[in-house]
């Protein structure tokens, strides 16, 4: 019952020739989606945000939610929707449409950044879809750990992960650049150094240290997962596709050192 609030914009189409921009001659990137850490690129550094809403408006919007539910409870089979409780749907709506603008604003500005920078952004081709299906499951086959998954689902929603690559799209083809999707298994367990995947390597949520024995590389999980993004996405434009699962691929030396 909750629309969104966001300003229906007026739109005209305007037909108009633009000449092919030249070669983006910049350096490529990997890109990891994620939660904690939003974007991380395979240079080793992060594009990070804050809350889309401030604490103020967040514990308001808990509020309006709450008290639409038990409005919505008490309302009797085909009563109309009364006054207070369409404005509570208003109230509520307004926010969610807050905090997307700011998202979308965050997404331009930071997309509008990599393309400027560099030639090639190599992402993951997730099905966000299948991702973010309901966490409760159905009848046959009832989900687990309900609670945990549909606050993962909530967040994966609230970065929009689908819109920041679209973005990205429209944004390096107009400045000579290209988005490359590149399968998106063994990306965070495979080494970006070696090309080898060993058992527990990815040792917590945030660290990467390759169990191989001739290796030892380590860093930022979720830079190790965007620096093998970087490279399945050079592989897929050179024509050599994809490196078969459990199997080491070529490396060059990892640009961070191993640890001691």
């Amino acid at each position: 019952p909750v629309k969104d609030a966001d300003p229906s914009p007026i739109v005209f189409s305007v037909q108009t020739e633009v000449p092919d921009p030249e070669p983006h001659t910049g350096p490529t990137v990997g890109i990891d989606r994620g939660i904690t850490k939003p974007l991380a690129l395979s240079d080793g550094t992060f594009r990070e945000h804050g809350d889309w809403l401030t604490p103020g408006e967040t514990e308001r919007l808990r509020r309006l939610e709450k008290a639409s539910a038990r409005k919505r409870h008490a309302r009797k089979k085909g009563e109309k929707t009364s006054r207070r409780l369409a404005r509570t749907y208003d109230q509520i709506a307004q926010l969610r449409a807050k905090a997307k603008r700011r998202a979308v604003d965050w997404q331009h500005k930071t997309t509008t950044g990599i393309a400027e920078t560099f030639s090639r952004a190599g992402v993951e081709d997730l099905a966000i879809t299948n991702m973010v299906k309901s966490a409760k499951g159905t009848v046959e086959a009832p989900g687990t750990r309900v609670r945990q998954k549909a606050g993962l689902n909530r967040s994966i929603a609230g970065e929009a992960w689908g819109r920041t690559v679209t973005l990205l799209e429209y944004k390096m083809a107009d400045r000579g650049g290209i988005v490359v999707k590149v399968p998106a298994p063994n990306t965070s367990r495979r080494c970006s150094a070696c090309g080898f995947i060993t058992l527990g390597s990815r040792e917590t949520q945030v660290r990467f240290v390759c169990k191989n024995p001739d290796c030892g590389f380590e860093c930022n999980a979720d830079t190790n997962a965007s620096r093998n993004i970087d490279h399945a996405a050079g592989l897929a434009v050179s024509g050599r596709g994809a490196v078969a699962d459990g199997q080491a691929e070529k490396r060059q030396p990892p640009t961070q050192p191993h640890a001691a």
